[in-house]
């Protein structure tokens, strides 16, 4: 299955961009200079970012002070990579101005960029997932400690936790690619969002993007997924499909509105997804009476299995397959490539939740039912 592009993080968002603004045409040379203290031992390495991956341009010459310097051929913004001894990387975005770096590695916190707005601009993004890291290796700690102890009421607290951190994570990645203004640098940040959650911040950057850098490779590419992706985007109706339950009834999808509406896509060899069916079943039977019901989608091969697994697990609601694993119909249509994966619809058949499960779903359903 084909993987979306927005889901790989930084260093797979950067390109090779064309810009159609004529005053922000480069001269077409930067020249990179720095100096770097108490360093170990080993070379200071240029590489420049591509489709693929980073492309070694040079090692730098570096003289008895540990000064550098360089001239780069830049005529469209680019992004590059400084390793500073296999011990320190720099990340750089570069296009018209001249760029200094300083660090003294007996201080960490000593790295001194000057020059370059967008390098400048790209830091923030750098600062912002550095700090989420330490937030998530806090959790996995905790999580870790939770488990070995058993207590099933701590780990659910740390999902709850886990959730919120990756909510309140996506609202600083917003703000912060909203305060960089027309920095290209904002293509760093791009793989930092979920496309299925944040369809409407991204569809707009891209279309600032296409005005500012326009006929440029990478902002193509984005725009043609995104487009791939505007049906199946929140506020959309749900595509229709019609598949078989397994005593061979045909059930469409349009015909079970009226009511909230979870498209469960699931297999019985799955394991995350039979982890997670008896916190499923509870919510159904919470909440079926007022107006929640939910549509199996099975990604099994084999009816045996896959009955056999809604037998064991209590699924009571309606469940569909044409076992055709993910070449299922209904998986092409909502372009599922990993399961579980869940589809929250409202009455209307409006897509209103993605890739809800767990704690998630259980807040969803309250906010939902319990007003």
């Amino acid at each position: 299955m084909k993987k979306f592009m927005f889901g790989i993080l930084l260093l797979s968002a950067f390109g090779v961009f064309s810009c159609g603004d004529v005053e922000n045409q480069a001269d077409g040379k930067v020249q990179l200079t720095g100096k770097i203290e108490n360093a170990p031992e080993g070379f200071i390495i240029l590489s420049q970012f591509t489709d693929a991956r980073p492309k070694v341009l040079d090692t730098l010459e570096v003289n008895a002070e540990g000064e550098f310097s360089y001239q780069i051929e830049v005529d469209t913004p680019t992004f590059y990579d400084l390793n500073l001894y296999g011990s320190k990387s720099v990340r750089l975005a570069l296009l018209k101005e001249d760029v200094e770096v300083n660090y003294d590695f007996s201080n960490q916190e000593s790295l001194d960029i000057k020059g370059s707005k967008d390098t400048q601009e790209m830091l923030k993004i750098e600062t912002l997932m550095a700090n989420y890291q330490a937030e998530v290796n806090k959790l996995n700690e905790a999580y870790y400690a939770a488990m070995s102890a058993n207590d099933a009421e701590a780990i659910k607290q740390i999902q709850v936790q886990a959730m919120q951190l990756e909510s309140n994570q996506a609202n600083a990645v917003k703000e912060t690619i909203n305060s960089m203004g027309s920095s290209f640098a904002t293509l760093a940040a791009v793989g930092l969002l979920n496309p299925k959650n944040e369809f409407q911040f991204l569809d707009s950057l891209v279309a600032k993007l296409n005005e500012n850098y326009p006929d440029t490779k990478m902002v193509i590419q984005m725009k043609q997924q995104l487009d791939e992706m505007r049906a199946l985007s929140m506020g959309q109706i749900a595509p229709d499909f019609e598949l078989p339950t397994p005593d061979g009834k045909m059930v469409k999808l349009s015909d079970l509105r009226g009511k909230y509406l979870m498209i469960d896509f699931w297999a019985a060899w799955c394991k995350p997804c039979r982890e997670e069916n008896p916190n499923v079943v509870r919510l159904y039977n919470q909440y079926k009476g007022k107006g929640f019901d939910i549509l199996g989608v099975s990604l099994d091969r084999t009816k045996e299995a896959w009955v056999e697994a809604i037998s064991q697990d209590g699924l009571e609601w309606t469940q569909v397959s044409d076992l055709e694993y993910f070449n299922s119909k209904a998986a092409t249509l909502y372009q599922i490539e990993a399961i579980p994966a869940t589809y929250l619809l409202d009455p209307d058949g409006k897509i209103i939740g993605k890739d809800l499960r767990g704690p998630s779903l259980e807040s969803k359903l309250a906010e939902i039912f319990d007003k």
